[in-house]
């Protein structure tokens, strides 16, 4: 169970219910590594991120309950976190097991780190800063060996709302990602599509698109995407992908799939952290680095028009921006996000 929270101060920020007792990526799983104590903020909270030496990931306040020291600052010694202002040794349970200045003393039942709901799913580390309203949600790829999965980022974006939108977004490809996701000179029209909301998800049908570098393989493909945004910050897709040239079609297979599962951090308002885990089932399967260098390329080219948006914080009044129906799907989450009374972030 989680500790009390410290004393709220007059400038920390208030999280909506639906954003506190939610489940979000504060670090991929290699970003935590044993030995190692490793900074994190999540909606300007400060935390500290660690791995016992059962390989179980931790997400602590970044606060000694003695004098309020960064843990952070501290060490890992005889898998404990060792405080750095006064030795306060916390084992794996968050208890203080050893107060150096009074060595033979037991400490006190309070005398405990401030721990936070913690898990670890598809190479990612998730924290809850309240109580899980609900589990992590699903990537049903993960757990299929058919799949390839690879996990990529860090990627720094301003809003992580806006970076959302911007992935469930097809009609951005041939400008912002020209020669790779689409054709400038060419622009796919979008035509009509369904976008449903079931048990709590946003979904679309299929949206097609023509992509001269598709996937990893480097091969011009019809892509077709079907989207779903299943958190405010979480959201999914799987493309369908089909060999556009008749002459490389044996390459490919009816069943060729490339998903991507996005989380975004929301550090402050206007900084967010964006990791991401994709997975595909083509044969041959690219190597890790043909995934991660496409990725590379896309985020970048992303980032630097997605970071010029203005005002940086996602309107959720519709009123506040034109919109079109190719836009459906943007339109949808962003009343969705103020149907669920999401404000931290927005406008």
């Amino acid at each position: 169970m989680n500790c009390p929270a410290p004393s709220r101060t007059l400038d920390e920020p208030v999280i909506e219910p639906v954003l506190l007792n939610d489940w979000h990526v504060v670090a991929t799983s290699e970003e935590i590594t044993p030995g190692k104590l490793v900074p994190i903020t999540l909606f300007e909270r400060e935390l500290v991120g660690w791995r016992d030496d059962d390989g179980v990931a931790h997400v602590w306040e970044d606060l000694c309950i003695h004098r309020g020291a960064r843990l952070s600052k501290g060490f890992i010694q005889n898998n404990r976190v060792v405080c750095p202002y006064h030795g306060w040794n916390y084992d794996a349970t968050a208890q203080c097991v050893l107060m150096p200045a009074a060595p033979t003393e037991k400490p006190m039942a309070k005398a405990k780190a401030l721990q936070h709901h913690t898990k670890e799913a598809y190479g990612l580390v998730w924290a809850c800063l309240g109580e899980p309203a609900q589990d992590i949600p699903s990537f049903p790829e993960w757990d299929d060996p058919s799949y390839k999965k690879v996990v990529c980022g860090p990627y720094h974006f301003r809003s992580g709302y806006r970076a959302l939108e911007n992935f469930i977004d097809p009609t951005h490809f041939p400008f912002v990602h020209a020669g790779v996701n689409g054709i400038m000179d060419l622009p796919d029209p979008i035509p009509a599509y369904q976008v449903k909301l079931e048990d709590g998800v946003l979904s679309t049908s299929e949206i097609q698109v023509t992509q001269p570098y598709g996937d990893p393989r480097e091969i011009p493909v019809i892509a077709h995407y079907a989207y779903k945004c299943l958190r405010p910050l979480v959201a999914y897709f799987k493309k369908r992908v089909v060999i556009s040239d008749p002459q490389h079609a044996h390459l490919g297979s009816d069943n060729d799939r490339f998903c991507t599962f996005f989380t975004a951090q929301q550090v402050d308002a206007t900084h967010s952290i964006i990791r991401i885990c994709c997975a595909m089932n083509f044969d041959p399967q690219p190597t890790d680095a043909e995934v991660r260098r496409r990725q590379d390329l896309v985020y970048a080219q992303d980032s630097a028009i997605v970071d010029t948006q203005r005002p940086e914080r996602i309107p959720v009044d519709l009123r506040q921006e034109l919109h079109h129906r190719s836009d459906l799907l943007g339109q949808k989450y962003r009343k969705w996000l103020h149907d669920m009374g999401v404000m931290y972030g927005t406008v």
